[in-house]
């Protein structure tokens, strides 16, 4: 009997694992603010979509999830008019087996914006997150914007500074062990998303990031602007910029706390450059 619950244990734990292997999908990371149709016909050109495919938003990270989906809907019904389905696990049941079944054949799965804290809740260690994976590595287009760029982190940025009380947008201070990380969807391991980045100044955030994991890559997304992933390879896609911060050299801090270091990697890169990540 004991052999028997322990084999459904490991059973039940391989389920709910994440494939292995390198994913032959693409991530579509976009920095939240305004959507342009063309950047929206470049994450569908990325998606490859055949006829019988489909997309599937995911809006729980929003306080108006209907009207999140509606709004996006609309704009992809104009460019491409196929099956879109809005899966709200924040009021169905995550372990309906039809709604996990279909998310992981989805071609192109789009995680809408708003709190990423609130889609972690959502979805962590359950059939969720695991489909949202076995979709990615057969092939499928994860894309997101603002919150949804967020969460494509292991490591992913909260927005709360551990060392004031008081929330900004950006951080006011460099000081160690001052940013905030929990546990995001895992798609890129050992690259950190920073979003809304040149709009809201968040250079402090990102270089708190890169402190505190100095080996991973930071990217900083501006609004109406994204990376699209590809292996260890991004292409910058839409209207602005994208920051990539790396390898802090000669790292420390003072007896107060301050951070310091004596150089780090530094690019600003716009629509059609490549750049280096970690995935």
């Amino acid at each position: 009997m004991k052999k028997l619950f322990l084999m459904t244990c490991l059973v039940s734990l391989s389920l709910m694992a994440p494939a292995q292997g390198k994913p032959e999908g693409k991530l579509f990371i976009i920095g939240g603010g305004d959507r342009s149709d063309a950047l929206m016909q470049e994450m569908l050109n990325t998606a490859s979509l055949k006829a019988n495919d489909y997309i599937i938003v995911l809006p729980m990270a929003s306080e108006v999830p209907d009207v999140g989906f509606g709004t996006l809907s609309t704009q992809l019904k104009k460019l491409d008019n196929r099956a879109i389905r809005n899966f709200n696990f924040n009021k169905h049941d995550v372990n309906d087996k039809n709604w996990i079944d279909s998310l992981a054949g989805a071609k192109l799965i789009y995680i809408l914006g708003g709190d990423q804290n609130r889609f972690m809740k959502s979805v962590l260690n359950t059939p969720v997150y695991t489909a949202i994976h076995k979709a990615y590595q057969n092939g499928a287009t994860i894309a997101g914007t603002s919150a949804g760029a967020a969460v494509m982190s292991k490591y992913m940025i909260t927005g709360k500074q551990l060392l004031d009380t008081v929330y900004k947008e950006t951080f006011n201070k460099l000081w160690d062990k001052n940013i905030e990380f929990a546990e995001g969807m895992g798609l890129l391991q050992n690259t950190i998303i920073d979003q809304h980045f040149l709009k809201r100044n968040r250079y402090n955030r990102l270089i708190s990031a890169l402190a505190a994991h100095p080996n991973m890559v930071c990217i900083g997304i501006d609004e109406s602007t994204a990376i699209v992933v590809h292996g260890n390879k991004a292409t910058i896609a839409g209207e602005s910029q994208v920051v990539r911060l790396a390898n802090p050299k000669s790292l420390t801090k003072t007896g107060k706390g301050l951070l310091k270091f004596k150089q780090a990697d530094f690019g600003i890169f716009t629509a059609g450059d490549v750049i280096d990540i970690k995935p």
